[in-house]
């Protein structure tokens, strides 16, 4: 009995040192692969475009690894996903892309993804869209010019999030709280910033009619030389009918947009000038992408803050001349 007692008191001796020392010291080897190993465990996601993008980083910045798809002045309603788009889809936790057919030819590829796939439109009552008969889906996908529209979307990423990722759940519901909160200040500054511009100047012509949403809410009659798809040509017809508009109304500023060729609004440009009126270009908008990442511009806010004040600037600052 005494000898097995002796033997047994140094190892005790040794194991409570190193109880003390784990308790005490630093890391140890395996304390340092947990922690390298819990970022391989960040959510893998993959947005389609930089304002979904936006979305996930104001939700779950570092706390994710993030993919953007579509950079600046890219057409989702033409983009084709490429090989790395497909693989980086294929390895991703979860997509989040658009819906109502904003991403019309990589339509089947995303079918292809399964229950990792969420489209941020689909919580959005569908009293709330706006329907179009010239477009497949039937509904305007350009909801994120509509700040309050937008907001809905974000509360469903958020929950997505949370859904697969609930160990950070409370990080991501606070985060998403600040950032609604700082949406629904850009709402009321797009708001107050419209009601500056004359109710009859309130006439926004654009590219394609990607403005819907935006002219609803905020207060403009909106007019797109092509449809609410970029997909669809506009002819001699489309120039002949928005140059009799702007005429008419005697319209001070058309707008180019940067996802957009503007060769079509040089043409409704010259168009106008050929009939004695002269209307300015006023300036480049961003509809169906975001500015250059590092910018204000490419940022949510930012971009819809520098559509507002270019458009209060062209519509009301500016006077429309006609040639004598």
């Amino acid at each position: 009995m005494k000898k097995y007692k002796y033997n047994l008191i140094p190892i005790m001796l040794v194991l409570s040192l190193m109880m003390i020392n784990m308790s005490c010291g630093g890391k140890s080897e395996k304390d340092e692969t947990t922690t390298e190993d819990r970022k391989d465990y960040r959510l893998n996601i993959v947005a389609t475009t930089g304002m979904i993008g936006d979305i996930v980083k104001n939700i779950a910045g570092p706390n994710v690894r993030l993919n953007v798809l579509m950079g600046p002045g890219v057409d989702p309603h033409l983009y084709k996903a490429s090989e790395g788009d497909v693989r980086k889809m294929m390895e991703a936790h979860l997509i989040f892309y658009n819906g109502l057919h904003l991403e019309g030819a990589m339509g089947e590829v995303l079918s292809r993804m399964g229950d990792v796939a969420y489209a941020v439109t689909d919580r959005i009552d569908k009293n709330a869209l706006i329907q179009s008969e010239d477009f497949s889906g039937n509904y305007d996908p350009h909801v994120w010019f509509d700040v309050r529209l937008w907001i809905q979307a974000v509360e469903y990423v958020r929950d997505i999030i949370i859904e697969h990722d609930p160990d950070y759940a409370q990080i991501y519901f606070e985060d998403a709280a600040l950032y609604i909160e700082r949406l629904t200040e850009l709402h009321n500054y797009v708001y107050e910033m419209s009601k500056l511009i004359p109710e009859d100047k309130r006439v926004l012509v654009t590219a394609h009619d990607a403005f819907g949403y935006f002219g609803r809410e905020y207060g403009f009659e909106v007019h797109g030389l092509q449809g609410i798809s970029t997909a669809s040509e506009a002819g001699t017809a489309d120039v002949i009918k928005l140059t009799d508009l702007i005429v008419n109304k005697q319209v001070p500023a058309i707008f180019v947009e940067t996802s957009v060729p503007e060769r079509n609004i040089k043409a409704v440009q010259e168009a106008v000038k050929a009939r004695g009126y002269t209307v300015k270009i006023g300036g480049n908008l961003f509809s169906d992408a975001m500015g250059n990442p590092g910018t204000e511009e490419g940022t949510y806010i930012g971009m819809v803050r520098y559509n507002i004040t270019t458009i209060k600037m062209s519509l009301f600052n500016r006077v429309a001349t006609q040639p004598s």
